[in-house]
């Protein structure tokens, strides 16, 4: 039988992140953006239901210093609008703005490369079997991380 050592899954892991980063790279430089930024920016488009900072810090695990750093940033640079919630004005809620919208068409190609890059090779049927391994590892993670 195959073993997959606790190393290798979490290498695997360090190693992906890292893919996915240094190709993120590119269209950090192309906007003079940092990671933070640019992340922020693809988390606001990609969860337009979760539009907090604090949001975007606890599901990217995200230190909320960096992500308000980021957030200040990106509203100094007109790329995001901020706006207090209608019932707790404590919240507030984050928006794209048009100007945001060519760095966003930039993450898309950047997503669609990193996904052409890591599934490379697989056939149709096993990127069906990736996904419902996958889904089946979160939730056992989930179920572990309740514990």
């Amino acid at each position: 039988m195959n073993r997959i050592t606790a190393t290798d899954g979490l290498l695997c892991h360090k190693r992906t992140i890292k893919l996915y980063d240094s190709l993120l790279k590119r269209a950090c430089d192309q906007y003079s953006l940092s990671p933070v930024e640019i992340t922020i920016i693809s988390f606001l488009h990609n969860n337009p239901s979760q539009d907090t900072a604090g949001e975007i810090a606890e599901l990217r695990s995200l230190p909320k210093g960096n992500v308000s750093q980021g957030v200040e940033s990106l509203i100094q640079k007109s790329l995001i609008s901020r706006r207090q919630d209608k019932t707790d004005r404590r919240r507030i809620h984050l928006a794209l703005t048009e100007k945001a919208i060519p760095i966003i068409h930039q993450v898309e190609q950047v997503r669609i490369a990193f996904f052409e890059q890591l599934f490379q090779g697989f056939s149709q049927e096993e990127l069906k079997q990736y996904a419902d391994f996958s889904k089946r590892i979160m939730e056992n993670v989930l179920k572990g991380s309740k514990k």
